[in-house]
Parts: structure tokens; C-alpha cells; sequence
């Protein structure tokens, strides 16, 4: 794939793509905030059960 064939491809595909509404955005939004949190939350609890580990251990 050369350079003119890829910058002819993504020209295409920035063409094709529209904005998304103000509800379409806002529930992105949320869904990477949950996402993020319970990430965290799964670290926390690892992190915490490992401590105790330790100290019993």
C-alpha cells in the first residue's frame, strides 16, 4: 500500500463519517467512565487481597 493510495483511503473514510449526536457522545461518556472505574475497583481489590496476603504470609 503506498503513500497516495493510504491518503486517498483515509480522505474516503473521513468523508464518510459524520459527527455523532449530543446523546451518542454522552453515552460514550459513560460507558469509558464505567469502564475506567470498574477497571480501577479490580485493581484496587487485587492489590488490596495481595497486601493481606503479605501480612499473613
Amino acid at each position: 500500500m503506498g503513500l497516495a493510495s493510504f491518503t486517498k483511503s483515509c480522505l474516503r473514510m473521513l468523508k464518510l463519517s459524520v459527527k455523532p449526536s449530543r446523546r451518542e457522545f454522552w453515552l460514550s461518556v459513560k460507558i469509558s467512565v464505567i469502564s475506567v472505574g470498574a477497571i480501577g475497583i479490580v485493581g484496587f481489590i487485587v492489590r488490596l487481597i495481595a497486601s493481606l496476603l503479605a501480612v499473613v504470609g
